[in-house]
């Protein structure tokens, strides 16, 4: 399945920039739309909450960044009047038993996918979304 907008929220630019020629080589979505920390993220999500054609398919979510981790911001997210049901993924290179157990609890999560992102990462997540 092809996702029409997809967000990539995490600081390191360089794994954003390695995920993202990776999702345009496989077609995984028309848009791909970027943001270095979470609370500009947030924000984004916030102004259009109200239109379902602005809102992305799909977020890819690192936990550790400056500013609000992953964790806060998924906090935040379930507050936001969002009626588009969106796919988030934790895409971390965490593997610390404490995140693997705490993104359990947050039945709205898809997955949790280890860093690098691959080709059958990206296979298996377009069947989940």
């Amino acid at each position: 399945m092809k996702n029409k907008r997809l967000y990539i929220i995490d600081d390191d630019k360089l794994s954003v920039k390695l995920m993202s020629m990776l999702i345009q080589k496989n077609q995984f979505c028309d848009e791909i739309h970027s943001f270095f920390n979470a609370q500009s993220a947030l924000e984004e999500l916030e102004k259009n909450s109200g239109d379902n054609d602005k809102m992305p398919d799909g977020i890819l979510l690192d936990l550790n960044m400056p500013v609000m981790d992953g964790w806060q911001f998924l906090d935040e997210f379930i507050l936001l009047p969002i009626k588009k049901e969106i796919s988030i993924f934790i895409v971390t290179s965490s593997i610390d038993p404490v995140d693997i157990e705490m993104a359990k609890k947050h039945h709205f999560l898809k997955d949790y996918i280890m860093k690098p992102i691959t080709a059958e990462k990206l296979r298996a997540m377009s069947e989940i979304i």
